[in-house]
């Protein structure tokens, strides 16, 4: 992973367009290829982002842009997309690698878990003809929840949440560019399954063409809702 911390500006293109003034800002770089924006505040989420699969290049600015103080000019670029996100470097005050090695993936508390093997038990629930084929498949950054088949036989890769946000559904991106790679399982399709699936995850994913499932957790344990029995 690379972290530079620079004064910029940036201009994303693409289905939309976003401009960030100049500041002071927190660019990172990914072994994946993703380049992430942050500023010192909102917490975990980026101001801006490209997710892989993507290239970078640096070029020389342009004589008016040098001369209004800017040093560097990124540009990212998305490989299916086009969209294309523009980092003004005016001033570097940081720029430093790391390697972070293999990372062993999230550890599912015990409610993911024991919504993993419930939905491995109970897989029509994905709809009807669905078929399991393993509970953790492995990937080379991870393990997928639950890989399965539809009525047709295509591959379904499945990623389980309690609260589905949009990281969520970037893990599974990640998974769905990986496994389509493999001429034995593509192609895969993704559902994104969680007891609740927030607004802004729900518009990322479908927009990816994953679909959104919420799982009732209490109804896939059996137990009895007395406020919904007439006696």
């Amino acid at each position: 992973m690379r972290l530079v911390i620079a004064k910029c500006s940036v201009d994303y293109a693409g289905r939309l367009s976003a401009h960030l003034p100049l500041a002071t800002r927190l660019l990172m770089l990914k072994s994946d290829g993703s380049v992430l924006i942050h500023s010192d505040g909102g917490s975990y989420k980026p101001l801006n982002w490209m997710s892989p699969p993507c290239t970078l290049s640096v070029a020389e600015p342009e004589p008016e842009q040098a001369e209004a103080g800017i040093t560097q000019v990124w540009k990212v670029t998305h490989a299916k997309t086009a969209d294309l996100l523009v980092v003004s470097i005016y001033d570097v005050l940081h720029d430093s690698a790391h390697d972070l090695g293999v990372d062993p993936g999230l550890q599912k508390d015990g409610v993911e878990a024991h919504l993993q093997k419930l939905l491995a038990e109970q897989i029509e629930l994905l709809g009807d003809g669905h078929t399991l084929v393993r509970r953790e498949y492995m990937t080379a950054i991870g393990p997928v929840d639950i890989l399965a088949r539809d009525a047709a036989g295509k591959s379904v890769a499945v990623e389980l949440k309690r609260r589905g946000d949009i990281d969520g559904v970037e893990q599974l991106t990640r998974y769905l560019e990986l496994m389509n790679r493999d001429p034995h399982l593509a192609p895969v399709t993704g559902v994104f399954a969680a007891q609740e699936i927030k607004p802004q995850a729900r518009t990322l994913a479908e927009d990816r063409g994953i679909r959104c499932l919420v799982l009732d957790y209490d109804a896939m344990r059996g137990i009895d809702d007395g406020h919904s029995r007439l006696f």
